[in-house]
């Protein structure tokens, strides 16, 4: 990671971003794989297009290319010399047209938050950019810089955009990255559950015991209404698990044990 001495950025007039440094700081967190490169480079990508100036994006993209591959190859002293110059160069560049500038836009706003970025301050650097790049490309490049495996990426930032913390969306991610094999009607039940925010560790038992059940597409129906709690059904189902000689697992179903939810289903008749 390249450190410089932080610079003090300029804000364009305009809203403010949709989510503070704080909230962008949990990613890290959540994933001790969290890669520098991958989040270095995808900021990067996304705001040094937004630089107006030509030869100003041009030393942005100079720093942006060394300290990447610095970070891509991080025990090289040479390339950590030249990105710490590098990025040094940009933020004295940025500093002089601030200096030199009496506008509120003086269009280094940008520059600025590619500079944090440089600098490893991720957080802080993506809490400038939202207002210009967008938050669903700056979410992508934090779920993809977790390089966390088998892990479901777009419901990810599904649940992100719906407003959901990146702990929770990592967890439930994983969850449906883990079971991928599960039948499709299952993995819409999952991600139906984590937009909710109701997806618990009994729930995803109760699924595990569905999708090994080898349900029919009638009897799987059956079982996602019964999941859902659809309390007409469950109450003919325990009473059909009864005559069945199955008493234990009607009053279990009744009791909202979802666990028991693939044994009612595959009882169904066909």
């Amino acid at each position: 990671m390249v450190t410089t001495r932080a610079p003090i950025s300029r804000t364009r007039p305009g809203p403010g971003p949709r989510h503070p440094a704080k909230w962008w700081a949990q990613f890290p967190e959540v994933s001790d794989r969290f890669d520098a490169a991958v989040v270095t480079e995808g900021l990067s990508d996304l705001i040094i297009p937004k630089i107006d100036s030509p030869l100003l994006r041009r030393e942005a993209e100079i720093a942006a290319e060394v300290v990447v591959l610095h970070l891509n190859k991080p025990l090289s002293e040479e390339l950590e010399t030249r990105a710490i110059k590098g990025v040094k160069r940009l933020v004295a560049t940025v500093s002089r047209l601030n200096e030199r500038s009496t506008a509120d836009d003086d269009g280094t706003t940008e520059s600025w938050a590619l500079c944090h970025a440089l600098e490893g301050r991720w957080a802080e650097a993506a809490a400038e950019a939202e207002p210009f790049v967008g938050t669903q490309p700056l979410l992508r490049v934090f779920v993809s810089a977790l390089r966390l495996e088998r892990f479901d990426n777009a419901l990810a930032v599904r649940l992100l955009r719906a407003g959901h913390r990146p702990e929770a969306a990592v967890h439930s991610g994983l969850i449906v990255g883990k079971y991928a094999w599960w039948p499709d009607w299952l993995i819409r039940i999952v991600s139906e559950r984590a937009v909710a925010g109701t997806l618990d560790d009994d729930f995803i038992t109760a699924l595990d015991r569905c999708a090994y059940a080898e349900l029919s597409p009638i009897q799987a129906k059956m079982a996602r209404r019964l999941l859902n709690g659809d309390e007409m059904l469950i109450e003919a189902t325990a009473y059909r698990l009864e005559n069945l000689g199955e008493p234990a697992t009607a009053e279990n179903l009744r009791d909202g044990d979802l666990t028991a939810v693939a044994l009612a289903a595959r009882l169904i008749p066909l």
